[in-house]
């Protein structure tokens, strides 16, 4: 009789496969992060601003997510009151994040809101974030990086005045700036001089763009005008063929979103999925990495959103490994880290994917 297989080698489900695989996080909001529990407890101590029902509103997300703006601006307004909470906010995240086997995470923290609502001062907001994504990577394993985000509903001046913040408090944790939060109205041309700035600090720069269902000029304006590294979101760009060839030529990394709000809201649940410019992307030659943007908000986990790209937009797992080069191309990392990480990330992936159960139709994909 044939001997029990080894445990390490017990066949495993797609959903498995994709728990294992190491991943990088490039596309993900620290106030997006935050624990119902953690949430609740915050509130709590604030003396309870918002009630519970509006606390349980927060963390519910129906066939049409709505809200999770509200979320991020409560927690400035109202919660986040110490450097230790940023700390604690950081720390969970990063450790929540490792469960998943992220070993590498960039994450955005937008610091006028910090600042101006909660009354933290950059320097001390920035040294509590550095010191938890010291721990988490002694405790998890886990490399954490910050992206100084701009308020793009916050004036030009105020996104200048982020960056000053950011060079006169130089951290190797802090490795570039980014733009979030409303795109309608808040084209990227208003924050040139900002991102100029960075770019002369030698900061790395990205930006949201064709998100909110704007128009491809937006992803155009930030590769061209603001000169960015790479793109958050991206999708409408599928709305022009011929500047999508142009960013493929370019080799843009494009970090998408399966669960972004816009395209839930907006598109029918029966066409959702087929209909998301995510599907078409890839097609068109663009490069593209999954992530979650705001987890616990979105209900979603770093294996969801690439489980996502299987079960609801059909790519297969040549597809996903292609997506896993595409992030660590894409990651703020030296080209040392680059190499090591590709060479040892794909082998595991091939090796995972050696043992994926023979009842899985994207075995041979």
């Amino acid at each position: 009789m044939q001997a029990p297989q080894a445990p390490s080698e017990h066949p495993l489900s797609l959903e498995a496969m994709l728990h294992a695989m190491p991943k990088a996080e490039l596309h993900c909001h620290l106030f997006g992060t935050v624990r119902q529990a953690t949430f609740e407890a915050l509130n709590r101590r604030a003396g309870m601003p918002l009630t519970s029902e509006e606390v349980q509103a927060f963390y519910t997300r129906g066939d049409k997510p709505v809200g999770v703006l509200r979320v991020l601006r409560a927690l400035d307004a109202w919660l986040i009151r110490t450097p230790d909470d940023l700390y604690r906010l950081t720390y969970e995240y990063l450790a929540d994040a490792a469960a998943h086997q992220v070993r590498y995470s960039e994450f955005f923290w937008n610091p006028t809101g910090t600042a101006a609502e909660s009354g933290i001062p950059y320097s001390a907001a920035q040294a509590a974030i550095a010191r938890a994504i010291v721990d988490a990577q002694a405790d998890h394993g886990i490399v954490g990086r910050l992206v100084a985000a701009i308020d793009r509903e916050a004036t030009p001046e105020a996104a200048r005045q982020m960056v000053e913040w950011v060079t006169a408090h130089r951290s190797e944790h802090t490795v570039g700036i980014g733009i979030d939060y409303r795109e309608t109205d808040r084209p990227p041309e208003l924050f040139a001089q900002a991102y100029a700035d960075a770019r002369r600090a030698g900061l790395k720069t990205t930006a949201h763009a064709g998100e909110f269902g704007m128009p491809w000029t937006n992803v155009r304006t930030a590769l061209d005008v603001l000169k960015v590294d790479r793109i958050d979101h991206g999708y409408t760009v599928v709305d022009e063929p011929a500047f999508a060839r142009e960013c493929a030529d370019r080799g843009v990394i494009f970090t998408v979103v399966p669960t972004n709000s816009y395209y839930l809201r907006t598109l029918p649940p029966q066409r959702w999925a087929l209909d998301h410019p995510i599907r078409r992307m890839p097609g068109l030659g663009l490069r593209v990495h999954p992530n979650t943007d705001d987890p616990t908000l979105h209900h979603v986990t770093p294996t969801l959103a690439w489980l996502m790209m299987v079960r609801d937009f059909g790519f297969g797992l040549d597809d996903l490994r292609a997506f896993l080069g595409h992030g660590l191309d894409g990651a703020w990392i030296d080209d040392g880290q680059r190499r090591a990480w590709r060479a040892q990330w794909l082998a595991e992936f091939d090796a995972l994917r050696r043992r994926l159960s023979p009842n899985v139709p994207l075995q041979g994909n």
